[in-house]
């Protein structure tokens, strides 16, 4: 499996942004998706938004970022990233960038990917 790279990470106010990426070093053509998960101390990582390439390009958010995050693909196929706006302290957390290579959909965010990076922290003051 081709290593994901996440950078972006920082500390910011309440209402600021952030803009998370990903890398890979080449792109893996049997990628059907990537996305990005979140896990805060003390709490179960959670699927924050994904980007199907598989019949179609599409999006599918978490309720709680819906309207304040964009996932979007660069112009390089291999890097995935996470626009962030009006961030909250609830958004805190380590973001984890993932790859999927079997059929995708909204359901990944519920069940994970196969492919995952080490992580960048999120901090959000209030």
């Amino acid at each position: 499996q081709v290593p994901l790279v996440e950078s972006g990470g920082g500390s910011v106010q309440a209402g600021g942004s952030l803009r998370l990426s990903c890398s890979a070093s080449e792109y893996d053509y049997s990628t059907s998706c990537m996305g990005w998960f979140r896990q805060a101390p003390g709490k179960e990582r959670e699927g924050v938004a994904v980007i199907v390439y598989t019949g179609g390009t599409r999006t599918y958010y978490v309720d709680s970022v819906k309207g304040r995050f964009t996932i979007s693909q660069d112009n390089a196929k291999n890097t995935v990233s996470l626009q962030m706006n009006s961030l909250k302290p609830e958004d805190s957390g380590t973001y984890y960038c993932a790859a999927h290579f079997r059929p995708c959909g909204s359901h990944v965010l519920t069940y994970g990917m196969d492919n995952w990076g080490k992580g960048t922290l999120v901090t959000i003051s209030s």
